[in-house]
């Protein structure tokens, strides 16, 4: 089970008592480029540089970091010889000090994607998470986001949660506007795709109504960059990894990884473009459902999810989607006949299975389509 503590005091004493705990000696610290605003944190860590702990720092990846960085990562932390691991940021600093955990367990070479095709026996390093940003929650989920020579690879095994989280929501402060509105866009995400999943249950969609509750309570002070809003968007994208740790994502998310990968958006904003078209399409649908609930089961939940948006219905619940997505005014990118093709052709099908309606290839061509209007941007990925 995850320890989790929640600290807005600034004094990260839990980070402390963490590794004395688990008594490590060598912190491979997994962080990425907004590290050097974090003043507080990097006090800390250094505290326990005087104190004995030998600390390396790792932060040679990029948003939506590829297989050949977690290689890179592994090499260092076996030469340094962690015995700790510790990831201060986003998503993505999250997802790589996990792979680094998985894979430093392998006895198998790591190059050419080696490490992707086989299962491995997860170690006992002892792992702490501080996100930085309000969004993925991979601090709680058993999944982690890596690319292979282009094509997103989804990595799941249990023992890669990190055994302790620290929620500190003074390190959202420096987080840019367009990164709020991208972070903010995935946790909305993830709680209505776990909501709709055909592996929810009970406990998942309780997470997914108190997530879409608090990300609506606290939006506009999440944007507005207030204590109060941090705090509250923090907790709520915590609690929708929560959700999507039981249920995992859908459509939306399986349709938006190729859109991050060719236009460099955010990985939130590509889910909220893909959702603001797949929302309506659900409902219009839910005749074809494939959840062995049944469709009424499908029909009565989109009331619950109309009450979780709190509206009288779910045409209403679709309407306020759009208004948050207008709200947050994230760009619509241009697409053309190729890269709607590639774009198709690249969705995983183990996602798709996920979503209660059976999508085929010409779903998937309509809804992409609705996805690339007429008011997006030129697309400079052709040129």
């Amino acid at each position: 089970m995850i320890q989790h503590y929640f600290d807005n005091k600034n004094n990260y004493e839990c980070l402390e008592q963490w590794a004395s705990n688990r008594t490590i000696t060598r912190l491979f610290v997994v962080c990425g480029s907004s590290f050097r605003y974090f003043s507080d944190i990097r006090s800390k860590i250094n505290e326990l540089e005087e104190k004995g702990i030998k600390v390396f720092y790792f932060d040679d990846f990029k948003p939506n970091p590829v297989y050949e960085s977690v290689v890179e990562g592994v090499k260092l932390f076996r030469q340094f010889r962690a015995d700790g691991l510790l990831a201060v940021g986003g998503g993505s600093s999250i997802d790589v000090a996990k792979c680094i955990k998985l894979y430093s367990s392998s006895d198998k070479p790591g190059e050419d994607g080696g490490w992707l095709k086989e299962t491995i026996n997860v170690n006992e390093i002892p792992f702490m998470a501080i996100p930085t940003t309000a969004g993925t929650g991979s601090e709680t989920t058993r999944y982690a986001v890596l690319y292979y020579r282009g094509e997103k690879q989804s990595i799941t095994n249990k023992d890669i949660v990190p055994d302790c989280v620290l929620l500190a929501p003074q390190l959202l402060k420096s987080l840019p506007l367009y990164q709020r509105k991208a972070t903010m866009g995935d946790a909305l995400c993830h709680a209505l795709e776990s909501f709709w999943s055909i592996n929810s249950n009970d406990e998942s969609k309780e997470y997914s109504t108190l997530a879409i509750q608090e990300i609506l309570k606290h939006m506009d002070g999440y944007l507005n960059n207030t204590p109060e809003g941090n705090e509250g968007m923090l907790k709520a994208a915590n609690v929708a990894g929560k959700a999507i740790n039981i249920s995992q994502t859908t459509a939306g998310h399986a349709m938006s990884y190729k859109i991050t990968g060719i236009y460099g958006l955010a990985h939130g904003h590509a889910a909220m473009l893909c959702n603001k078209a797949l929302f309506p399409w659900t409902i219009n649908n839910a005749d074809k459902c494939v959840d062995i609930r049944g469709s009424e089961y499908l029909k009565n939940l989109f009331d619950d999810i109309a009450g979780a948006f709190g509206v009288d219905s779910i045409e209403d619940a679709v309407n306020k989607f759009e208004d948050i997505f207008e709200k947050l005014e994230l760009d619509i990118p241009s697409v053309t006949d190729e890269r709607l093709n590639e774009l198709v052709h690249s969705v995983n099908a183990l996602r798709l299975k996920n979503h209660p309606i059976k999508l085929d290839e010409d779903d998937m061509v309509e809804l992409y389509r609705q996805i690339f209007d007429e008011r997006g941007f030129y697309d400079v990925s052709v040129l």
